[in-house]
């Protein structure tokens, strides 16, 4: 009797379904992750060829950061405790922050402002996004930060990335009030929707 051809057991639908679910999920994720920067990527790269015509008037006079090359034109929340996630969370979700204890525009000190990734991949891109762009900023770039009806304006000096464990840099803008009375530093999480290092910003 000749032997018969086993016939492979047919393949269950759940399991296409479960697969193409899981698929569709991680794709989600990355466009959460991803796209925002994508985007403002694609923004700057178009608006490299369209220079300013005019002044970018700040969203208020109050406490405001404008940074042109960039197109940022933020909120800056102030006196944003960096070492209290529950606290400067919600107050990224207004703009950026500025450090508690760090100087402010126009008095002794150097000023510290942040834009934090979320701690959770689903938030990222909602904390992160308004400093996306500042890996762009280069030497003599202008800065313009608004305080109490006062415009202060702020040339870039250096760009780094440093470890996540580095805090000197939010340290020391804390704990010395003498000093750089006219510098600035920005800081976000690099590379954006993560938090392994942080970009530096450091201008005077």
């Amino acid at each position: 009797m000749p032997f018969e051809k086993r016939k492979s057991p047919p393949t269950k639908p759940i399991f296409f379904l479960i697969g193409f679910f899981l698929l569709l999920f991680a794709s989600f994720i990355l466009v959460k992750i991803f796209l925002p920067s994508a985007k403002a990527e694609i923004v700057y790269q178009l608006s490299k060829s369209q220079p300013l015509k005019e002044e970018i008037k700040p969203v208020n006079t109050d406490f405001s950061i404008v940074i042109p090359k960039i197109r940022v034109n933020a909120n800056v929340v102030k006196n944003v405790d960096p070492f209290d996630s529950r606290i400067y969370q919600k107050a990224l979700t207004e703009g950026v922050a500025h450090a508690k204890g760090s100087g402010l525009p126009g008095f002794p000190g150097n000023v510290f402002i942040f834009a934090h990734s979320a701690i959770n991949w689903y938030q990222a891109s909602q904390y992160n996004s308004i400093f996306y762009l500042t890996n762009k900023l280069e030497p003599g770039d202008e800065i313009f930060i608004y305080y109490k009806g006062s415009k202060y304006r702020y040339s870039v000096a250096e760009k780094k990335i440093v470890k996540a464990s580095e805090i000197n840099y939010l340290s020391d803008s804390i704990n010395t009030t003498s000093q750089n009375s006219n510098s600035l530093t920005l800081m976000t999480c690099w590379p954006p929707g993560s938090d392994l290092n942080r970009l530096i910003i450091l201008a005077n």
